[in-house]
């Protein structure tokens, strides 16, 4: 990957992983897909092989990605989700013509058409959201506890109380910024 473009945010979770690559959403956000070619590096990371992407297509997993932030966000607040978003789900989703495939060694891959693997992937995603969104999969979708952040993301920790999307960016960024308050108001007692 190119050190001029901010390293992807990774889980294990594709459709929130995907919303991901736009963070701090309110905040200074920070778009991780910048470019089609940068796009083609992340699928790639999820097994979903593209070669080529068009600034069109990049438009267009844009919107997907936004459409699934918007219906997660809803889900988790459990709030009615917004038609505008499920109708992109849906279009995504059936207009992928992804194939399940099992590997030798037993793991799960997709394989996707020649003449439309972009829309393929963007349908394996999509199809991914909806499963999350319908609640097909064991766990639960939250917000991240950062205020600038508020990234949808899929808890399926044992408990199902994880507060932040990803410990090791909004988790310790918060841990810190709490630490650090502690510290001023432990300095102004003592003076």
């Amino acid at each position: 990957m190119r050190a001029e473009f901010p390293d992807f945010r990774l889980g294990a979770v594709l459709a929130t992983s995907f919303t991901g690559t736009l963070s701090e959403r309110h905040g200074e956000a920070v778009e991780r897909i910048p470019t089609p070619r940068r796009l083609v590096d992340w699928l790639a990371i999820y097994g979903l092989d593209v070669d080529t992407c068009t600034p069109d297509q990049l438009d267009l997993a844009r919107e997907l990605r936004e459409s699934i932030h918007a219906a997660a966000t809803a889900a988790a607040l459990q709030d009615p989700l917004p038609a505008c978003a499920v109708r992109t789900l849906n279009d995504r989703s059936g207009q992928g013509r992804a194939t399940a495939m099992l590997t030798p060694e037993g793991k799960h891959r997709w394989q996707l058409g020649p003449a439309s693997a972009l829309e393929d992937a963007l349908g394996v995603i999509a199809a991914d959201a909806i499963a999350i969104v319908a609640g097909e999969r064991d766990g639960r979708l939250a917000l991240c506890a950062s205020p600038t952040c508020r990234a949808a993301f899929f808890d399926t920790s044992r408990s199902r109380t994880r507060r932040w999307c990803d410990m090791n960016t909004c988790g310790n960024r918060q841990k810190k910024a709490r630490f650090h308050a502690n510290q001023n108001r432990s300095a102004k007692a003592a003076e």
